[in-house]
């Protein structure tokens, strides 16, 4: 999934994580100071031992970079691999690690990236770096002596060769922070992200709409003949639904996958989310929306109520609950046009 990172910080997280970046935190852990000892953490279902620390660590993405960042993480990284749509970087809250850690390539994650870098251990995801078609697995890293983590929202679930989501995706994110924490000896800094972001969404969850009044709502990635969404087990789906909507693509058992038009129109959503990435730009994507003649009767399209999210919003990351509150605002406003069904 080549993705962006966006311009604009979240004032509700970045007070937090202005005290979390960099290597202050939990230095004095015996796991972040070298230990030698092994941590065994279970990652897309199977259990890994990780016989030491990582020191080199090399990720691939905005979402799982950040995921490093929040956790004070910079010292223990060799570098990233990131598109170049990424968007300004400047007041973003995680910058000193963007202006610490070096960015290893402009596209997706490779053998040679992480070899030159040196890199010691590797944090991707299926279609967030990993590949078969490429070569660049987990199992190619471990031939190589290098060990890796697979986010969990990324996570293959077995029901098809490449369907993915194993868990409710703000489920996966914590899971994340979690194994993040215990793996790198941050394990109480990993707990303060947690309860925090568990109470920002719990405060927008609390003034949600309830019942009819919950807008119907389509995620819309990318595509012209076929969209790109977000089904059950991709961090839209609780982005969408803590904010208040119902997401009307939920009964799809995968991540990120493609629908047919028909169905989108026949679900008849209330509002349109576009995921702001890449070289269409989300002005773009809603002129392309508001003029596709098969929409015109949709809800959405007929009143306008096209919402943009960046994509760092709507993967599995550290910025989910400010983007959840951001929708859940804009939600309530819907709900309150809303004629009573």
């Amino acid at each position: 999934m080549r993705k962006p990172v966006v311009a604009a910080a979240l004032l509700s997280v970045t007070s937090l994580l202005a005290t979390g970046c960099g290597a202050t935190v939990e230095k004095q852990s015996a796991k972040a100071s070298g230990s030698p000892s092994a941590v065994t953490l279970t990652n897309c279902g199977q259990k890994v031992t990780y016989d030491k620390v990582p020191e080199r660590a090399v990720t691939n993405d905005v979402g799982i970079t950040e995921l490093m960042f929040a956790l004070g993480l910079e010292d223990r990284m060799a570098g990233f691999a990131m598109p170049d749509d990424k968007g300004e970087l400047t007041d973003v809250p995680w910058k000193a690690g963007y202006d610490k850690v070096k960015w290893l390539s402009k596209d997706q994650l490779t053998k040679e990236n992480v070899l030159d870098a040196r890199g010691d251990w590797v944090f991707a995801g299926w279609n967030y770096g990993f590949r078969d078609d490429n070569g660049f697995t987990p199992d190619a890293l471990k031939k190589l002596g290098i060990p890796s983590y697979t986010l969990t929202e990324s996570c293959r679930n077995g029901r098809t060769k490449t369907s993915r989501g194993i868990m409710p995706p703000l489920d996966a994110l914590y899971t994340d922070l979690t194994n993040l924490g215990k793996l790198f000896g941050v394990e109480q800094r990993a707990a303060t992200l947690i309860a925090d972001f568990k109470r920002q969404v719990a405060a927008v969850a609390a003034k949600a709409p309830t019942g009819d009044a919950r807008p119907k709502v389509f995620l819309y990635d990318s595509g012209t003949d076929s969209p790109f969404t977000s089904g059950r087990y991709a961090a839209p789906e609780e982005v969408i639904s803590k904010a208040g909507g119902v997401n009307v693509m939920n009964d799809v058992d995968d991540s990120w996958t493609t629908v047919g038009w028909e169905t989108v129109v026949e679900r008849d959503p209330d509002v349109i989310v576009i995921c702001n990435y890449g070289d269409v730009s989300a002005e773009q994507k809603r002129e392309f929306l508001l003029s596709y003649g098969p929409l015109k009767n949709v809800s959405a399209v007929k009143h306008k109520r096209i919402f943009v999210l960046d994509y760092v919003d709507l993967v599995e990351s550290p910025r989910n609950p400010s983007a959840i509150a951001r929708l859940g605002a804009y939600l309530r406003s819907v709900a309150d046009t809303k004629p009573a069904s």
